[in-house]
C-alpha cells in the first residue's frame, strides 16, 4: 500500500489514531506543530502530553461508563490505555498516571514504529486531497481554526477550560493533612491512601469562600463571553453559584476520617492527588481556576495544611474550540463537505482524555478500513464507543451542542429488564455486559 494517512495533532486522539493505523500496516505521518509553535497549556513537544489533570478517571469497567471505555480501548490494543497502565499511580479507583514518563513512552512508541513518521510543522489550511484526520484538540492553532470556520460556514464554537495548580509535597503540612482515599477505596493500602486530604472547619471554609469570591480573576477580551464545560468549572464559578456548592463538589467531606483528629468531622476537605511517581508533586483535585497568579497563592495558602505551600504550576484558563459535529460530520466522522478529512478528539465535542483518545482510535480504524477498500460496519450504539460517536455525529441537538463526557445516559435502554434488575448497580452492569459482547463482535468484523 502506498497511500499515506496524515494526522494533524499529536495529542491523545492523534496518537491513538496513528497507532491503530500503523499497526494495521498503513503508513502514517503525524503533523505536530509543537515545540515550534507553542500553546498556552503545553510544556513540551512530546506526543500525548497531558495538559490538565493526570487522571483518566474511573477504571471500573462494570459500574462506570468511562471505565467501560477503558476496557473497549484495551480490547482494541489501544496505545493510550496500555501506556497509562504502565505508568499508573495510586489513585483509589481512578487511573492516574505519572504524566511526563507517560508522554515520553507514548512518544517513544510512535517514533520508533516503522510505519510512523513525525513532521514538526504547523498546518495552516485544510488539505485538498489525500487521507487526513484532524485531531488538533481544543487548542487548534488560529490559522487552522480559521480555515475550518471558513469551510464550515460558521465560527467554531468555543468554551473556556481551566487548569488546576500543582503543589510540591514537601511544602504541605502533614501535621494537619492525612492520606486516605474516599471510603478507603482500592484493593491495596497504597490505593486506599492515594489522596492527601486537607480538613477545614466551618469557619475556615467560610473564610476560604470569602477569599475566593473576592480574589482578582482573569479578564476576558472585549466581546468575549465565557461558556464553561460543566465538568471543568473553575472553583470560583462554582462558589458564585452558592456558598455550599464546593462543599457538595470537590470539597465534600464524606467518606473520610481525619487520621490526625478522628473525633472531629471536617466541615469540608480539599483533596490532592499524586501527580508523579516520585510523589514529589500533587495536584489539587477539582481546583481549576481563573484567578490571577498572585491571588491564587494568597487564596490557596488560606487552606489548612497549605499555608506554606509552594507551587510547581499555578492554575490557568484558556479558550477551547470545537466544531458543531452533529451538523458537520457523517457517521464515519468525515467532514461532509470534504469527506477525505476526518475529525477526532476533543475538537469534535467530546470531553476528556479518554473520550478524545477513543475517538482517535475509531477514526484510525475507520480510515484504515476505507483506505483498504473495506466496508466499515456501524459501531454498535450499545457500546461506549458507539454511544459517544453516535452522540457527536447526530444524536445530540446541534442547536445546543456542548462538550460531553461518556455516560450511561447516552446508551440505548436495556431490553427486557425485569423489575428486580432496575437498580442502578444492576442496570450499569447490564450496560457493560452488553457493551463488551457487542464491542468485541464489532472488532471481529474489522479483522
Amino acid at each position: 500500500m502506498t497511500e499515506v494517512l496524515n494526522i494533524i495533532g499529536g495529542g491523545m486522539a492523534g496518537s491513538e489514531a496513528a497507532w491503530q493505523a500503523a499497526n494495521a500496516g498503513v503508513k502514517v505521518v503525524i503533523h505536530e506543530m509543537r515545540p515550534k509553535v507553542e500553546t498556552f497549556a503545553h510544556r513540551t513537544g512530546l506526543l500525548g502530553e497531558m495538559v490538565c489533570s493526570n487522571s483518566f478517571r474511573s477504571d471500573d469497567d462494570e459500574q462506570n461508563a468511562v471505565g467501560l471505555l477503558h476496557w473497549e480501548m484495551r480490547a482494541a490494543d489501544g496505545l493510550i490505555m496500555a501506556t497509562a497502565h504502565k505508568h499508573r499511580l495510586p489513585a483509589g479507583g481512578a487511573l492516574a498516571v505519572d504524566r511526563d514518563p507517560f508522554a515520553e513512552s507514548v512518544t517513544a512508541a510512535l517514533t520508533s514504529h516503522p510505519n510512523i513518521s513525525v513532521s514538526y510543522e504547523e498546518i495552516t489550511s485544510l488539505p485538498t486531497d489525500g487521507n487526513w484526520i484532524i485531531a488538533t484538540g481544543p487548542l487548534t492553532s488560529g490559522a487552522l481554526a480559521e480555515a475550518i470556520a471558513t469551510e464550515t460556514g460558521a465560527e467554531a464554537l468555543a468554551f473556556f477550560d481551566a487548569i488546576a495548580p500543582i503543589v510540591y509535597h514537601d511544602s504541605i503540612n502533614m501535621d494537619i493533612a492525612w492520606m486516605q482515599s474516599r471510603y478507603d477505596k482500592g484493593e491495596t493500602l497504597e490505593e486506599q491512601t492515594a489522596y492527601l486530604n486537607c480538613p477545614m472547619s466551618k469557619e475556615q471554609y467560610e473564610d476560604f469562600i470569602d477569599a475566593l469570591l473576592a480574589a482578582e480573576k482573569t479578564e476576558f477580551k472585549e466581546g468575549e463571553t465565557a461558556c464553561y464545560f460543566d465538568g471543568c468549572l473553575p472553583i470560583e464559578v462554582m462558589a458564585e453559584r452558592g456558598r455550599e456548592t464546593l462543599r457538595f463538589g470537590p470539597m465534600k467531606p464524606v467518606g473520610l476520617t481525619n487520621a490526625n483528629d478522628p473525633e472531629t468531622k471536617p466541615y469540608a476537605v480539599v483533596q490532592l492527588r499524586r501527580d508523579n511517581a516520585l510523589g514529589t508533586l500533587y495536584n489539587i483535585v477539582g481546583f481549576q481556576t481563573k484567578m490571577k497568579y498572585g491571588a491564587q497563592k494568597a487564596v490557596f495558602n488560606t487552606i489548612p495544611a497549605l499555608e506554606n505551600a509552594e507551587f510547581a504550576r499555578l492554575g490557568g484558563i484558556h479558550r477551547n474550540s470545537f466544531i458543531n459535529s452533529p451538523t458537520l460530520l457523517d457517521n464515519q466522522m468525515r467532514l461532509k463537505s470534504k469527506p477525505h478529512i476526518r475529525f477526532a478528539g476533543q475538537i469534535t465535542g467530546v470531553e476528556g482524555y479518554v473520550e478524545s483518545a477513543a475517538m482517535g482510535l475509531l477514526a484510525g480504524l475507520m480510515a484504515v478500513a476505507e483506505m483498504t477498500g473495506k466496508t466499515v460496519p456501524e459501531v454498535p450504539h450499545t457500546t461506549a464507543m458507539g454511544a459517544l460517536v453516535s452522540h457527536i455525529t447526530g444524536g445530540a441537538d446541534a442547536k445546543t451542542f456542548q462538550p460531553m463526557n461518556v455516560n450511561f445516559g447516552l446508551f440505548p435502554p436495556l431490553e427486557g429488564m425485569k423489575a428486580g434488575r432496575r437498580g442502578r448497580k444492576d442496570r450499569y452492569k447490564g450496560y457493560t455486559d452488553r457493551a463488551k459482547i457487542d464491542w468485541q463482535a464489532w472488532l471481529d468484523q474489522l479483522a
